[in-house]
């Protein structure tokens, strides 16, 4: 039996717990819109990642103060994945006091920060995915000016340095969509090949095979972590690579190997590699 596509009205239907909670964060609020999308991507990922459960619903009960300060929690945790190192350790039970609360286990921004690339990803998803339309309309509310049907609304903040960029278009309730995504973001959906790409260098005078990066990485994380390499010739060392590209199967093995700092340090057959999560450049 074929599944009718959603329509933008079930869409709201389906996310009216979370619209309301966005809805106090910029109108009763008055917190930053795009913060405040980062913030709901925020919660939408914590739970989809089983850090807790119900969490949007939780956060209705709370009164607007309690909720804001929720919030500033949640803009702490976001700041952190933004960390280029670890943040310090500090007591546990003095940090994220009620979103440990609300999740019914003790949180820290440590734990967030050694999972920071699969919280980037899946904040991403969240954000395009269904921050993106399920909050059309309010924002369209708060930006009177652009609200266009089938326009772009220009948000201030995006794009984000770290998060990306964001289309949000108002649209008619009888919009359809297509079905994929739209229910949000699972750790076995595919993440887009440059977030699990990791740049490998390696030191002159000492080359390293692709077999040799294969069999350090599998050795580590599993047989079947390594989606692909690419060797990248070097102009002024035409015998060695003295860099590549490494695409893993899983965002959840960049943590694996980054989650510690943003430089990881190997060793194979007395030659050294180093790792750092790659970045695209165009």
């Amino acid at each position: 039996m074929a599944t009718t596509a959603p329509t933008l009205s079930d869409v709201y239907t389906f996310y009216s717990i979370d619209r309301r909670i966005f809805t106090r964060l910029v109108m009763f609020l008055t917190r930053d819109p795009a913060q405040s999308l980062l913030v709901m991507a925020f919660w939408l990922c914590l739970e989809d990642m089983n850090f807790g459960s119900c969490i949007t619903r939780k956060l209705t009960r709370l009164s607007n103060p309690t909720l804001n300060d929720v919030a500033e929690e949640a803009v702490q945790c976001l700041n952190c994945l933004e960390l280029g190192t670890p943040p310090p350790i500090r007591n546990r039970s003095r940090e994220l006091p009620l979103t440990s609360v609300i999740v019914e286990k003790r949180l820290s921004l440590r734990l967030f920060y050694e999972n920071k690339f699969t919280m980037i990803c899946g904040i991403k998803a969240f954000l395009n995915h269904v921050c993106a339309n399920a909050f059309a309309d309010i924002l369209a509310q708060f930006y009177p000016s652009q609200a266009n049907f089938n326009y772009p609304l220009i948000i201030p903040g995006f794009p984000h340095p770290t998060f990306g960029s964001l289309a949000i278009i108002p649209r008619a309730p009888d919009y359809v969509f297509s079905c994929e995504g739209i229910w949000g973001w699972g750790l076995n959906i595919e993440a887009p090949e440059d977030d699990r790409t990791i740049f490998l260098t390696f030191s002159r005078g000492y080359p390293v095979t692709e077999t040799e990066v294969r069999e350090l990485f599998a050795s580590y994380y599993g047989d079947n972590c390594v989606e692909s390499v690419s060797m990248e010739p070097s102009p002024d060392s035409p015998d060695q690579s003295l860099y590549a590209r490494l695409v893993v199967r899983n965002i959840k093995t960049i943590d694996r190997v980054l989650g510690k700092g943003p430089i990881a340090k190997f060793k194979i057959n007395g030659k050294h590699v180093w790792a750092r999560k790659f970045e695209r450049r165009d």
